[in-house]
């Protein structure tokens, strides 16, 4: 397996193998990222498709990143997931495919809960949200978001601090 670094050089001169190797890395990432962000895995593929659409223009333009390659890719992801609320406001469907273990009164609180959440997430300034996800859902580390979002750790530890505040103030409100 390559570096980072090389797949990035690999990658700018359009080596297939390289852009295989980088999509079977930080598809199934990306797709997890948004299939949390925007509860719809139709939506989600959509997003990760879009997200490596727009990367290869950017490698063909030469305007592709340098460095940080998951940095970009989680960024432009979280760009599309901004722009896609911004179009249509947040619903919820039914599913009618309820797992036999679990009530519809169950399925119905579990999705009601999700929909807060996410809705609540929405309400953060793009920073603060972009730290919660990548911290809790994806599990990163404040040096991995600190590159990712091109400020210091402090400010990460900040972001993330009053993120925690907003989201217990938007959801204890609502309940």
């Amino acid at each position: 397996m390559l570096s980072e670094q090389e797949l990035l050089t690999q990658a700018g001169q359009f080596d297939t193998r390289a852009l295989a190797e980088i999509y079977d890395l930080y598809s199934p990432r990306l797709y997890r990222y948004a299939a949390r962000l925007l509860g719809d895995d139709n939506a989600a593929e959509d997003c990760v498709a879009e997200t490596f659409s727009r990367f290869l223009k950017a490698l063909r333009s030469g305007k592709g990143p340098r460095d940080y390659l998951q940095a970009y890719l989680f960024r432009a992801a979280h760009n599309l997931i901004v722009d896609h609320y911004r179009r249509q406001p947040v619903t919820e469907e039914l599913d009618d495919n309820l797992p036999e273990s679990e009530t519809v009164e169950e399925t119905a609180a579990l999705n009601l809960s999700q929909s807060r959440v996410r809705e609540a997430l929405f309400q953060l300034t793009s920073d603060q949200r972009q730290v919660v996800a990548l911290k809790f859902l994806e599990g990163w580390d404040n040096e991995a978001i600190a590159q990712a979002l091109n400020k210091p750790v402090g400010a990460i530890k900040s972001l993330q601090h009053r993120a925690l505040a907003q989201l217990q103030k938007l959801l204890l409100d609502e309940a």
